[in-house]
């Protein structure tokens, strides 16, 4: 059996795998494949319109915000965020932690100002202290990554930007935890990491910082095109919607949001207690207030990590169907994501077999 520890395209529930087959060939009544449907006959739409509704309860999002799904990824809203945005004052704000908050900086100064909020470090290990940040209260708003799904950084609070409309990319951790979406101008998540296959993303905008585009924003980006079409401008990919509320239902059954949230701290939990335990011989660079409980990264064989060994974990590991632990190119090491439909045994089965190892090679 495989275990899937990639960090995305991520494991989905073999639960909605199961219900996807079933009804690859022919969903309901209809004769035909999602695949194959109009994105504007009925059976479509109700698949569409209960994915939004889902994602508004599961989220809980209040009324005056509005549900999108966007195309582009994660990458396409570093561009559609700023364009949507960044033209209300001309500047904005961004907290760099991490490789795709700095992405999403660099994408953002194509269309207006950016201020950076904290000096560049060295290595991504840590949330710089509020007190050292350096906001400005005329920013069309401020950016944040709350999880860096490379470096392993993770927001442990909400950024208080005093009446600065807030924006985070939750794309590594939406819905692994519950969210105050009051707190937020604009909250978006690519789906392939813990809510579908890749293909779409999500979005959730506060009703009146939609409008302000700049007029070089293609229509497809537009945060007001998409809410005035139902998110229907063009053809949506219908068939990975389909699979991400199927995902949506199932995080539903599990218990919801905070099940999700309940589920991932032990998972977590379970891999940073073996690695504290190691006396260094597991090394996680980052501040533990701020590990990831999505992305765990560590070196083996101390803070430099031992290439040879490894090269032999990641070959153990694998002989016994554990996949995708290679760390990011950009920092080495191994890597495993906890993603929600990673279950607590095949974390348990990680865990055994890195204490299995550190004895092994002690």
């Amino acid at each position: 059996m495989v275990v899937n520890f990639g960090a995305g395209p991520a494991k989905l529930p073999r639960e909605v795998l199961l219900e996807v087959q079933k009804e690859l060939v022919e969903y309901g009544t209809n004769g035909m494949s999602v695949m194959e449907m109009s994105h504007r006959g009925s059976s479509y739409m109700k698949i569409h319109n209960d994915t939004l509704e889902l994602a508004r309860e599961l989220l809980k999002v209040p009324d005056n915000y509005k549900i999108l799904l966007m195309q582009g990824g994660g990458t396409g809203l570093f561009a559609a965020v700023a364009m949507n945005l960044i033209g209300r004052t001309g500047t904005a704000d961004y907290l760099v932690t991490g490789s795709w908050s700095t992405k999403a900086a660099k994408e953002a100064a194509k269309y207006g100002k950016v201020n950076q909020v904290v000096p560049k470090p060295v290595k991504h290990i840590c949330v710089p202290n509020p007190k050292e940040w350096k906001l400005d209260p005329k920013a069309s708003y401020v950016y944040y990554c709350d999880n860096e799904t490379i470096e392993g950084v993770e927001f442990n609070f909400v950024p208080q930007t005093n009446d600065v409309p807030l924006v985070v990319d939750m794309s590594s951790n939406i819905m692994s935890k519950p969210v105050d979406v009051k707190k937020f101008g604009v909250i978006f998540a690519c789906a392939q990491k813990n809510i579908g296959p890749s293909g779409i993303t999500l979005v959730i905008v506060r009703e009146d910082l939609i409008g302000h585009h700049l007029p070089i924003t293609p229509a497809i980006l537009e945060f007001s095109m998409n809410a005035k079409e139902n998110s229907i401008y063009n053809t949506p990919p219908t068939f990975i919607i389909y699979v991400m509320g199927r995902v949506f239902a199932w995080i539903k059954r599990q218990g919801g949001v905070e099940k999700m949230h309940q589920v991932a701290l032990k998972k977590s939990n379970m891999i940073y207690e073996v690695i504290a335990k190691s006396n260094d011989f597991y090394y996680c660079p980052v501040e533990r207030e701020v590990r990831s409980r999505m992305n765990v990264p560590f070196r083996i064989g101390g803070a430099g990590g031992n290439d040879a060994l490894e090269k032999e974990f990641l070959k153990g590991a694998e002989a016994l169907g554990m996949q995708q632990l290679k760390g990011h190119r950009l920092v080495g090491g191994i890597r495993a994501s906890l993603y929600n439909a990673v279950t607590v045994e095949e974390t348990e089965a990680l865990r055994k077999f890195m204490l299995e190892f550190h004895t092994k090679n002690s």
